[in-house]
Protein backbone atom coordinates (compact mmCIF):
# COMPACT_ATOMS: atom_id res chain seq x y z
CA UNK A 1 0.00 0.00 0.00
CA UNK A 2 1.24 3.48 -0.86
CA UNK A 3 0.39 5.92 1.93
CA UNK A 4 -1.27 9.08 0.65
CA UNK A 5 -0.55 11.06 3.83
CA UNK A 6 1.94 11.22 6.67
CA UNK A 7 -0.86 10.15 9.00
CA UNK A 8 -1.18 6.96 6.94
CA UNK A 9 2.58 6.42 7.26
CA UNK A 10 2.21 6.50 11.05
CA UNK A 11 -0.85 4.23 11.08
CA UNK A 12 0.86 1.66 8.86
CA UNK A 13 3.96 1.81 11.06
CA UNK A 14 1.85 1.22 14.17
CA UNK A 15 0.36 -1.75 12.31
CA UNK A 16 3.79 -3.32 11.96
CA UNK A 17 4.96 -2.08 8.57
CA UNK A 18 8.40 -0.57 7.99
CA UNK A 19 8.52 3.17 8.72
CA UNK A 20 11.28 3.71 6.16
CA UNK A 21 9.44 1.85 3.41
CA UNK A 22 6.13 3.59 4.15
CA UNK A 23 7.80 7.00 4.23
CA UNK A 24 9.58 6.33 0.94
CA UNK A 25 6.32 5.27 -0.68
CA UNK A 26 4.62 8.39 0.68
CA UNK A 27 7.37 10.59 -0.77
CA UNK A 28 6.85 8.98 -4.19
CA UNK A 29 3.14 9.76 -3.98
CA UNK A 30 3.69 13.29 -2.70
CA UNK A 31 6.26 14.21 -5.35
CA UNK A 32 3.87 12.93 -8.05
CA UNK A 33 1.09 15.17 -6.71
CA UNK A 34 2.18 17.63 -3.98
CA UNK A 35 -0.92 18.69 -2.05
CA UNK A 36 -1.21 20.26 1.38
CA UNK A 37 -3.94 17.76 2.27
CA UNK A 38 -1.33 15.02 2.37
CA UNK A 39 0.42 16.85 5.22
CA UNK A 40 -2.47 18.32 7.22
CA UNK A 41 -3.82 15.39 9.25
CA UNK A 42 -1.79 14.95 12.45
CA UNK A 43 -0.18 11.51 12.45
CA UNK A 44 -0.85 9.41 15.54
CA UNK A 45 2.13 9.44 17.89
CA UNK A 46 4.43 6.47 17.48
CA UNK A 47 5.78 6.86 21.00
CA UNK A 48 5.18 5.43 23.53
CA UNK A 49 3.92 2.35 21.60
CA UNK A 50 7.22 2.03 19.70
CA UNK A 51 9.50 3.45 22.41
CA UNK A 52 12.59 5.47 21.50
CA UNK A 53 12.39 4.68 17.76
CA UNK A 54 8.83 6.02 17.86
CA UNK A 55 9.98 9.31 19.42
CA UNK A 56 12.51 9.74 16.62
CA UNK A 57 9.90 8.88 13.99
CA UNK A 58 7.40 11.35 15.51
CA UNK A 59 9.97 14.14 15.16
CA UNK A 60 10.95 12.91 11.69
CA UNK A 61 7.35 13.05 10.44
CA UNK A 62 7.03 16.66 11.63
CA UNK A 63 10.32 17.58 9.97
CA UNK A 64 9.22 15.95 6.71
CA UNK A 65 5.89 17.81 6.79
CA UNK A 66 7.53 21.17 7.44
CA UNK A 67 10.29 20.66 4.88
CA UNK A 68 7.88 19.55 2.14
CA UNK A 69 5.49 22.40 2.92
CA UNK A 70 8.32 24.91 2.64
CA UNK A 71 9.72 23.40 -0.57
CA UNK A 72 6.34 23.38 -2.30
CA UNK A 73 5.08 26.65 -0.82
CA UNK A 74 2.28 25.00 1.13
CA UNK A 75 1.03 25.86 4.61
CA UNK A 76 3.08 24.26 7.37
CA UNK A 77 0.69 22.07 9.38
CA UNK A 78 0.09 23.28 12.92
CA UNK A 79 0.69 19.84 14.44
CA UNK A 80 4.37 20.04 13.47
CA UNK A 81 5.06 22.59 16.23
CA UNK A 82 4.05 20.27 19.06
CA UNK A 83 6.75 19.59 21.67
CA UNK A 84 6.11 15.86 21.20
CA UNK A 85 7.44 16.27 17.64
CA UNK A 86 10.98 17.28 18.66
CA UNK A 87 13.83 15.49 20.39
CA UNK A 88 15.60 16.71 23.52
CA UNK A 89 18.85 15.03 22.55
CA UNK A 90 20.46 15.14 19.10
CA UNK A 91 19.90 12.17 16.81
CA UNK A 92 22.19 11.46 13.87
CA UNK A 93 21.07 9.45 10.84
CA UNK A 94 24.55 7.93 10.51
CA UNK A 95 26.28 6.33 13.49
CA UNK A 96 29.82 7.37 12.53
CA UNK A 97 31.05 10.17 14.79
CA UNK A 98 33.32 11.36 11.99
CA UNK A 99 30.25 12.24 9.87
CA UNK A 100 28.38 14.20 12.52
CA UNK A 101 29.82 17.55 11.44
CA UNK A 102 28.70 16.88 7.86
CA UNK A 103 25.17 16.00 9.02
CA UNK A 104 24.99 19.12 11.19
CA UNK A 105 25.91 21.27 8.20
CA UNK A 106 23.74 19.48 5.64
CA UNK A 107 20.61 18.85 7.66
CA UNK A 108 17.63 20.89 6.39
CA UNK A 109 16.34 23.52 8.85
CA UNK A 110 13.12 21.64 9.66
CA UNK A 111 15.20 18.67 10.79
CA UNK A 112 17.80 20.69 12.73
CA UNK A 113 14.99 22.48 14.58
CA UNK A 114 13.91 19.10 15.95
CA UNK A 115 17.42 17.89 16.83
CA UNK A 116 17.45 15.51 13.85
CA UNK A 117 20.61 15.51 11.77
CA UNK A 118 20.31 13.95 8.34
CA UNK A 119 21.98 14.29 4.96
CA UNK A 120 20.82 17.05 2.64
CA UNK A 121 19.26 14.44 0.34
CA UNK A 122 17.28 12.66 3.08
CA UNK A 123 14.02 13.30 1.22
CA UNK A 124 15.36 12.54 -2.24
CA UNK A 125 13.96 9.70 -4.30
CA UNK A 126 15.66 7.93 -7.18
Amino acid sequence: MRPRSLAEVARLTLGGQSFDLCLGNFLDEFYALPESGRLEEPPPLLSPPLGEPGRIQDAYLAAVAEELANRFRLSVPQWTSSASRALREPWFALPLASLRAVLILESPPAFRARNLFVSENALSRV
